[in-house]
């Protein structure tokens, strides 16, 4: 029950944004606005202002992100084999490979605390600065072999990525010891108070269900293996470690989340095939509301 609760409030969010987007309620360059906005202001001073003012323990999760990283490394070494046995084109591995490592960070985000409280919000967000480059990376070299694609422009602008250099500058404020003048504090709490819910909306906006008609068995593959295989390969290796409850609990929900709606607009910076990870994105979020509840049940 508690999970179907912490789910409500995300679906009514992003069916909204959808229904929005749809009836054309606002204006369409709202759309591209409000998502600029809160990935480059918006989401970052939501993770300085989780980051700048909790204790941080960075040798209490080193074995939650050794872990993290061992996940991400073999769920990527078993795509490129398959990628060989199947002799698939680097335009749509690129989409099978961002489809199962990268995540929705507004989901996730918005699902810790419900579930988990502070310090799950916390471990999540040490989480998100080691994967978020990681995955970035791994999803350039999966088009490696495609046209258009510059590896060293692109390595860049992921370690430029906002949202990177918001987790930085928090953690860095953090140990730095110092404090804000009360008022900056309230007002970058206010900032951030209001990036989940735009977020989620903006999920809502970026679905096309129109991509579904298409290639119907490659968008089954790439939903059953994010929704299922990676949260049970995470728990399987979890399982593995010497990690306690809630960062076992924290890493199966991350590898349960849907793909991150931005890996569409990588796909087409790479000329990969767009249409189908437009598909791939719609489809696993309109899963992840029947298959989270049911693997949180199976699993805890």
């Amino acid at each position: 029950m508690d999970i179907l609760i912490a789910l409500f409030p995300l679906i009514v969010m992003i069916a909204m944004g959808y229904l929005l987007k749809r009836s054309q309620y606002l204006a369409t360059d709202f759309w591209a606005g409000a998502e600029k906005f809160n990935y480059f202001i918006l989401f970052p001073t939501l993770l300085f202002t989780n980051l700048a003012y909790v204790e941080l323990d960075l040798d209490a999760v080193k074995l939650v992100l050794a872990t993290l990283f061992i996940i991400i490394i073999i769920s990527s070494l078993l795509l490129w084999s398959f990628k060989l046995w199947r002799y698939i084109p680097a335009a749509r591995f690129g989409v099978y490979m961002q489809s199962h490592i990268r995540f929705n960070t507004y989901i996730g985000l918005s699902l810790m605390t419900p579930l988990f409280g502070p310090k799950g919000m916390q471990l999540f967000a040490m989480i998100i600065v080691v994967s978020i480059p990681l995955v970035n990376i791994i999803s350039v070299l999966s088009f490696s072999q495609g046209q258009g694609v510059s590896f060293k422009n692109t390595l860049l602008s992921v370690f430029k990525n906002p949202l990177i250099l918001g987790c930085i500058v928090g953690m860095l404020f953090n140990l730095s010891g110092l404090k804000l003048f009360i008022g900056i504090e309230n007002a970058l709490k206010l900032l951030a108070g209001t990036s989940l819910p735009l977020g989620l909306i903006c999920v809502g906006a970026g679905l096309q269900f129109s991509a579904l008609s298409r290639s119907l068995p490659r968008l089954a593959i790439n939903t059953v293996g994010r929704l299922v295989l990676m949260p049970l390969l995470a728990y399987a290796i979890c399982s593995m470690m010497p990690l306690s409850q809630l960062e076992r609990a924290v890493l199966v929900v991350f590898f349960s989340l849907p793909t991150a709606t931005a890996s569409y607009m990588l796909t087409k910076f790479c000329q990969g095939d767009s249409e189908l990870m437009a598909g791939v994105i719609s489809l696993q979020t309109l899963c992840f509301a029947l298959s989270f509840p049911m693997l949180m049940w199976l699993l805890f």
